[in-house]
């Protein structure tokens, strides 16, 4: 009778570890469609996308968790949510350096676009018209844009003017587990492509343009970023918080401050520009700010197309790195941090003492062609 109780408790034992290591489903994210399954927690299996034609002219970028770099949306709610998406892809006139202005192709109006901010689990319903065949301005106030277009508005340091350039194009998250013959498929010029993705893995993630030429497209300035928060958090809370794209550009002059891409410069990795936030001085003229003896978070990614980053904060040491913004890819005490196009990290540092913190690629041919910018630190406030 003993030795059966132990055997009972055993199993009871057995069982609860069983049910604590069993995949699940995040506790928020529900099957919506009858192809969905679970694996690893994870959802697969989403519809097919969408393609139409819909008579839109609406606020180009529409949804609350989408701004535009540096600044981060804040994640206000519990558990996980839908997100319902709009990002159109239209052309527009932007400056890169003071004086050199070229006719970008870009997602929601701006190079990079937009930042998206969801948590591990989210569902994303995505919507994208191809409006490049229409002139589309987002530097006036719109009613239900999002806080990207508010921030537009607010900081026009890119100078952007509606540009008409007909073109098919696509989209491609990195951050979605999907078919990319399907969701990723090239639209035309007045169709719009509608679908879904999960933020499977935590993490931070570039989007870009998928059709071919694909550094074309990219080094014409359609990429961007989307930061999937850890579910559980990270193990350090941030006192600021930031966002960082690196991206090169291959521009060539035929006129007094206007440039065009030159794809042979491209080809050869020869950028006439590399710049953080899409603008050589965008973080040297407005400058990021935190205060002495804050926890600062970047998260930074590389979009190339094609270069390297060694990202380094002159007068600090990142305290955690987390590589490609995962919390399971954790490393302690690093100078710089090596990124390859499409790389990312998610990193902390402590702000030691009040002053300036230069950052820059550490490939110094780069960070002379415009891969630089500054954090300012103001004094200690009591924590």
């Amino acid at each position: 009778m003993k030795s059966l109780s132990l055997s009972v408790i055993s199993a009871s034992i057995l069982a609860a570890a069983a049910s604590v290591s069993a995949p699940i489903a995040f506790a928020d994210t529900e099957l919506k469609h009858d192809s969905e399954y679970v694996i690893d927690g994870k959802v697969y299996g989403l519809p097919e996308a969408k393609v139409y034609r819909e008579n839109y002219s609406g606020p180009a970028v529409v949804g609350d968790y989408l701004t535009q770099v540096p600044n981060l949306a804040k994640l206000d709610y519990e558990g996980n949510k839908t997100h319902n998406v709009r990002m159109d892809v239209f052309s527009q006139k932007v400056e890169v350096a003071p004086g050199v202005s070229y006719s970008a192709w870009t997602f929601g109006g701006s190079v990079p676009g937009p930042v998206l901010h969801v948590r591990e689990g989210d569902r994303v319903i995505f919507k994208m018209k191809n409006r490049s065949d229409e002139e589309v301005t987002i530097t006036k106030p719109v009613k239900n844009g999002s806080p990207f277009l508010q921030q537009v508005q607010a900081n026009t340091y890119q100078n952007n003017q509606p540009v008409v350039n007909p073109m098919p194009h696509s989209m491609d998250f990195h951050s979605g587990t999907v078919a990319a013959e399907d969701k990723w498929r090239t639209i035309s010029p007045g169709e719009t492509i509608e679908f879904e993705w999960i933020a499977n893995y935590a993490g931070t993630y570039m989007y870009h343009c998928g059709t071919s030429s694909v550094l074309m497209h990219t080094a014409m300035g359609q990429y961007g970023a989307v930061v999937v928060s850890p579910k559980d958090g990270y193990p350090t809370d941030a006192d600021k918080e930031y966002v960082l794209v690196q991206s090169e550009h291959y521009l060539e002059e035929v006129g007094d401050g206007e440039f065009i891409y030159n794809h042979d410069a491209a080809l050869n990795r020869q950028p006439s520009h590399v710049t953080f936030n899409g603008h050589v001085g965008a973080l040297s003229d407005s400058p990021l700010r935190a205060d002495e003896g804050d926890r600062v978070r970047l998260h930074v990614l590389n979009a190339g197309p094609s270069g390297t980053s060694s990202f380094h904060v002159i007068g600090a040491i990142f305290d955690r790195v987390w590589y490609e913004g995962d919390p399971r890819n954790e490393w302690y005490g690093m100078q710089t941090v090596l990124l390859g196009a499409s790389n990312s990290a998610t990193i902390d540092f402590i702000v030691p003492e009040e002053g300036i913190y230069k950052l820059v690629d550490h490939e110094f041919a780069d960070a002379e062609l415009g891969a630089a910018g500054a954090l300012i630190a103001g004094p200690r406030k009591d924590k």
